[in-house]
């Protein structure tokens, strides 16, 4: 079987690996059809580690993914407690919480200290022929719907659950910095729930504009000035009333915090390269800012299904690579090629 390994810091090898052994009870062995990119991803395949989870052997990337079912385990309820039955192509929740502790009792699973996460060191992704997978964690999609789509139904769910944590109001003002994949769909859905303005920020040119075509009223490209002093001019000086922070976490955490009007709530979706979370005290304790971090996703698949027709998702897509070229696609990611929003390799 192929499978793409993170054997170090940007050294990925594609490699023939052993066959998948059949699926145990509770889950089922999907074949993966495409996996996506993610921004998170880039953290281990660059520095080889995220945060304080570092790779000291091979490990498959991969935790975006849909895939179809070719062999089912004993007792294969889906995430909707239905069977689960072969040919059917299904979108996978990366994240596996244990669903018994007193953090999944509340409802919080995203929280579960006791998950395991698929493409996070130690467990494997989806960057592999065959994979098996715990059936709750499957959601079988609608007819017509491309393995593509069921895919990018994870970072819609990742920008479905900041929208939930931001609050966003009718008429309310927005500003996502970073417009990648979840902060264009954060921009599209912050206009969905009825914001008056939303503003895009990125570094780069051709992503600010696509924030324009994915719903926003005005972006800005950092690398043409004060991003900050264009918002307070844009707002005669009032600021953002909710503000999503989906970059790197880094010099953007206060820029995100000056942009914020007084009381208003800041999302952090974004992961620091150094795991450091840096942010000027007096500003976010005189505007009396929220801030409120965002970790993955709980309880948005369905709703992402149902938005994902309506978001057009398949056009975040620019670059497309098999699996045998994954070295060339997370490079290509990591570089931020010109043109690129979202990569999706074909398994």
């Amino acid at each position: 079987m192929l499978a793409a390994k993170l054997h170090a810091a940007e050294d990925i090898r594609v490699e023939m690996t052993s066959e998948t052994p059949p699926p145990p009870p509770h889950h089922v062995q999907i074949k993966v059809e495409t996996v996506g990119v993610c921004g998170s991803d880039l953290h281990t395949y660059k520095d080889g580690r995220i945060g304080d989870t570092k790779v000291s052997s091979p490990v498959i990337l991969g935790h975006e993914f849909s895939g179809v079912v070719t062999q089912i385990g004993e007792e294969t309820l889906d995430a909707h407690g239905d069977p689960l039955k072969e040919g059917q192509l299904v979108a996978v929740d990366p994240a596996v919480p244990c669903w018994r502790c007193e953090v999944c009792e509340r409802g919080d699973p995203n929280l579960c200290p006791n998950h395991y996460f698929y493409g996070l060191f130690p467990e494997d992704g989806a960057l592999q022929e065959f994979m098996n997978v715990a059936a709750r964690s499957c959601f079988p999609v609608p007819d017509g719907m491309t393995s593509t789509v069921a895919t990018l139904l994870e970072p819609l769910g990742v920008a479905i659950h900041a929208l939930d944590l931001g609050k966003v109001k009718l008429a309310d003002t927005v500003a996502v910095i970073g417009c990648g994949p979840i902060g264009l769909k954060t921009i599209k859905l912050a206009k969905l729930a009825g914001a008056h303005r939303v503003f895009g920020f990125d570094l780069h040119d051709w992503r600010a504009k696509s924030a324009l075509e994915w719903g926003a009223d005005e972006a800005f490209c950092l690398a043409d000035g004060d991003p900050v002093a264009f918002l307070n001019k844009a707002t005669g000086g009032a600021g953002a009333d909710v503000v999503f922070e989906v970059a790197w976490a880094d010099q953007s955490v206060q820029q995100a915090a000056d942009m914020a009007a007084l009381g208003a709530r800041v999302v952090l979706v974004g992961i620091p390269e150094n795991d450091q979370l840096s942010l000027q005290h007096s500003t976010a304790r005189r505007k009396g800012l929220s801030l409120i971090l965002a970790r993955r996703m709980k309880h948005t698949y369905p709703r992402a299904i149902k938005l994902a027709e309506r978001l057009e998702l398949e056009g975040l897509v620019t670059h497309t690579f098999p699996l045998a070229e994954t070295p060339a696609a997370y490079a290509a990611t990591a570089s931020y090629k010109q043109g690129l929003i979202k990569t999706i390799i074909e398994v």
